[in-house]
């Protein structure tokens, strides 16, 4: 009979041990957890904060009762793997003031992530922070929040767990700072499409202040000091700044680690000792778009190693292909996801990059309820591969960025997106889906029908001399702003209209969306102008570059 440890539960670490009982009955199978609770809802932690989750008992999904009742598991809360002793292939436990020994056949590690904590000044003196990545976080959290009744909360990281906290808390009614040391909210995202998120943020009172960090604490924590001298009231402090491997026992029983330390595994899960396996948060994947090392703690790649991992010892082929990272957070009103790479990564990993922005909406716009899907494309402008993708809206974001993250996880390119079919009926989709027409606008930007410029060029192209051709409505201008200094003829009047333009100057056509200003682009190429179109338009670069605009 084999034996198996799982050192740490919840995601990965439960995962293999249920796969691993249904593939071998025959195992006897011990999971030891160093907290009180071995399977939890960890994701859904900052919703019981607000109330919006109203049982405690639901975050727990199971116990050792339940998982020995149907799996016959042997789990272990509360105990402690203090060491990994691997010439006689054993760990060392600690539960209460008791030392254990426990021997193994195959170790399974699945420690997870730990809270990076910054180097803040009196931080060891501030008794009102707080970070939450388990229950146990979460219980001081709340008895917080009922013995001092908080008003001002103050988040230090705009990360998905950050921007999560900061609405729960804002629902309790507190006044919430977020302070994050990027530039922007969500760094994941590239910085246009972020903008959506503060611009929501703000609009529902949350405060938000960028490139900035904490420095300091005094007061016991009630005053938050920022690098630049500003200083926060805070009630209560939620740090929320990333995660890092928890591999302090596998660095001590000498297993190679790699990136930020985590822990280097084969595409096996084998660790350097053949006999030990890893899963989950601590250890380093392959980013499969680019094949660099990487480390991505989400849940949906954890569940999947921890059932592969569980294939592997029982002996069925299976391989880590690696992850690409794909995520998705709620805001108030407003729903933010991405998959792969973002532009500023994929730049950075020295691709060959194109972008392209559209706008459409979750369902058929003349069905009552429709609301605007923003998504953003970053492809190889020559093959047409998908590197990423983003998405910002009400509704139907998850839809629609799953999609694309199944396209690029198949080797789909630009050119298969419009020929994918989507269920349609009026309440549910259009019958040009969001990701059909973002496929569609690719594929112009390819072919050669389309050249755009992007958002963060446009200044520098009319500083060369380069002019603005709006062909919005003049209601449109007067209600939603203006470019400086553009020229505005409607696109219903272009074609009779074209003799006030230069046919040797350069034209950046532009109008709210993106779709009316590429019709205006084709009549103007086709009558022999330079144009190119602004990838966006007016919408995307008033909402990430409003100071801009001018209102008459």
């Amino acid at each position: 009979m084999k034996k198996i440890v799982i050192v740490g539960g919840v995601a990965g670490g439960m995962s293999a041990a249920t796969r691993l009982r249904r593939l071998m009955e025959d195992a006897e199978i011990i999971i030891l957890e160093k907290g009180p609770f071995v399977s939890f809802a960890n994701c859904g932690l900052p919703y019981y904060v607000s109330g919006e989750i109203d049982d405690r008992s639901k975050l727990l999904v199971q116990t050792p009762e339940s998982l020995q009742a149907r799996f016959n598991l042997d789990v272990r809360p509360n105990h402690e793997v203090t060491a990994i002793n691997r010439d006689e292939k054993t760990v060392t436990i600690k539960h209460g003031e008791a030392i254990l020994t426990e021997n193994y056949d195959a170790l399974i590690l699945s420690p997870g992530a730990s809270p990076f904590v910054p180097p803040i000044e009196n931080l060891d003196q501030a008794d009102n922070v707080f970070s939450l990545r388990n229950v146990p976080d979460l219980d001081a959290i709340m008895e917080e929040i009922h013995t001092e009744d908080p008003k001002n909360a103050v988040v230090i990281g705009a990360g998905f767990i950050g921007l999560e906290m900061a609405e729960n808390l804002h629902a309790r009614g507190m006044t919430v700072t977020i302070v994050e040391r990027a530039p922007h909210v969500l760094p994941p995202l590239d910085e246009e499409m972020a903008a959506f998120v503060s611009q929501e943020l703000e609009e529902k009172g949350v405060k938000v202040l960028t490139s900035q960090s904490a420095q300091a604490f005094e007061e016991k924590g009630k005053k938050v000091i920022l690098e630049d001298g500003t200083t926060l009231d805070s009630d209560l402090t939620i740090i929320s700044v990333g995660v890092q491997p928890e591999t302090k026992l596998a660095k001590e029983a000498g297993l190679e680690l790699g990136l930020r330390n985590g822990l280097v595994v084969n595409d096996k899960y084998q660790t350097s000792d053949p006999n030990i396996y890893a899963v989950g948060d601590a250890i380093v994947v392959k980013q499969q778009i680019t094949g660099e090392d990487a480390l991505i703690s989400l849940a949906s790649p954890a569940n999947r190693q921890g059932r592969q991992v569980a294939d592997v010892i029982a002996g069925l082929d299976r391989t880590n292909k690696g992850s690409i990272g794909t995520a998705i957070v709620r805001v108030f009103d407003l729903t933010a996801a991405s998959t792969g790479l973002s532009e500023r990564q994929a730049r950075q990993a020295g691709l060959e990059v194109d972008v392209i922005h559209t706008s459409g909406k979750d369902h058929a716009g003349y069905y009552p309820g429709a609301t605007d899907v923003n998504l953003k494309l970053v492809f190889n402008p020559t093959t047409g591969d998908i590197y990423g993708a983003q998405g910002i809206g009400q509704k139907g974001i998850d839809k629609r960025i799953d999609i694309l993250a199944t396209a690029i996880k198949g080797g789909l390119t630009i050119f298969d997106l419009p020929e994918l079919e989507f269920t349609y009926a009026p309440p549910f989709g259009a019958a040009k889906d969001p990701v059909n027409m973002i496929g569609y606008a690719a594929m112009n930007v390819v072919e050669g029908l389309s050249d755009s410029i992007q958002w963060y060029d446009l200044k520098d192209e009319v500083a060369k001399g380069k002019v603005i051709l709006d062909v919005r409505n003049e209601s449109e201008l007067a209600s939603n702003g203006r470019f400086k200094d553009a020229l505005n003829i409607p696109l219903n009047e272009l074609r009779d209209r074209m003799d006030e333009l230069d046919p040797e100057q350069a034209y950046i056509v532009s109008c709210h969306s993106g779709l009316r200003s590429y019709i205006a682009e084709r009549q103007l190429k086709q009558a022999g102008f330079n144009v190119e179109n602004l990838d966006g338009a007016f919408s995307l670069y008033k909402t990430v570059r409003g100071e801009e605009i001018e209102y008459v």
